[in-house]
């Protein structure tokens, strides 16, 4: 089984706890995920720090990236990264990848990976969605991006924020393309 190389942005919108049990996640798929590169811009981290109420953030075994370092290998198609997810993902930061506005990493390996013809999948993170909101999506869409808001479902029963926003990530990490074992609708748990 060919190995996933995934970057993973997280953006200042609110929804630090989506990253936190992504993060998680990753871990215990680590078989399956040859590297993992992380970009935190400065408000993420305050939003984490924030909402979480630690900087349990670096703590994580992944390479994290400065958000102007255009040296990452994920920067250009050549290093072949074949997944991306924003996650959460703030309307800024999606409208300047809606309009192809490469102004730092996150956004440029983001242009790299639509061009690419590779896996986007981006968490958007706000409500209510203005209509330019919703014709940015709809333009990363017909990019071949996917938007998969970070709206979380009750059916698996969730007790806790973690288990709630696992029924998100469960979701994003299958769309990757990772094997995982979650709730399924309609199969016996």
């Amino acid at each position: 089984m060919k190995k996933h190389k995934i970057v993973i942005a997280a953006t200042g919108a609110s929804g630090s706890i989506y990253a936190k049990v992504l993060f998680d996640k990753l871990i215990q798929l680590k078989n399956q995920i040859e590297s993992i590169g992380v970009i935190m811009s400065d408000n993420a981290k305050f939003v984490w720090e924030k909402e979480l109420e630690n900087t349990s953030y670096k703590e994580y075994p992944f390479t994290f990236y400065n958000k102007m370092d255009f040296m990452a290998p994920f920067a250009s198609g050549s290093a072949n990264y074949n997944t991306m997810i924003i996650c959460p993902c703030s309307m800024g930061t999606l409208g300047r990848i809606a309009s192809g506005i490469s102004n730092d990493l996150s956004t440029r390996a983001a242009d790299v990976i639509l061009k690419e013809r590779r896996k986007l999948i981006i968490v958007a993170r706000e409500t209510p969605l203005s209509l330019i909101h919703i014709k940015n999506m709809k333009t990363i869409t017909e990019s071949g991006g996917i938007i998969c808001p970070a709206t979380p479902s009750f059916y698996s029963n969730p007790t806790n924020f973690e288990e709630l926003a696992a029924t998100v990530i469960d979701r994003v990490v299958t769309l990757a393309g990772l094997k995982n074992n979650s709730y399924s609708w309609g199969e016996e748990q």
